[in-house]
């Protein structure tokens, strides 16, 4: 009975295994995706605390996952994709605070 057992959760197990490099990829690639979209925001310039946030999470990630310590590296890209979020809202906002006001519609003359 034992020995069944064994060999039922013997694949399970295996299958856990790979669990921590597949999680991590997928959690670095979205910051990364976070972080270019937090670029074209132009967050550089008009976030710099988040931007430099997460661009040294995500470099700090993806040295955890060298040290192959993927549940390290799932938190930091994670918070990686926080601060990438959190930099591209706020460029986005201080654009919109920086654009003149439309101006208001011309009358055509009769």
């Amino acid at each position: 009975m034992t020995r069944k057992l064994a060999l039922c959760l013997l694949p399970v197990a295996l299958s856990l295994v790979g669990c921590g490099p597949v999680q991590s990829t997928a959690y670095l690639l979205d910051a990364e995706v976070q972080i270019q979209a937090a670029r074209t925001a132009g967050a550089e310039k008009l976030a710099p605390y988040e931007w430099t946030a997460a661009n040294l999470y995500i470099r700090k990630a993806r040295e955890e996952v060298g040290f192959s310590d993927f549940e390290v590296a799932v938190d930091f890209a994670q918070k990686a994709a926080r601060f990438a979020n959190e930099a591209r809202a706020r460029s986005l906002s201080s654009k919109r605070e920086e654009s003149p006001p439309p101006l208001p519609p011309t009358m055509s003359a009769p």
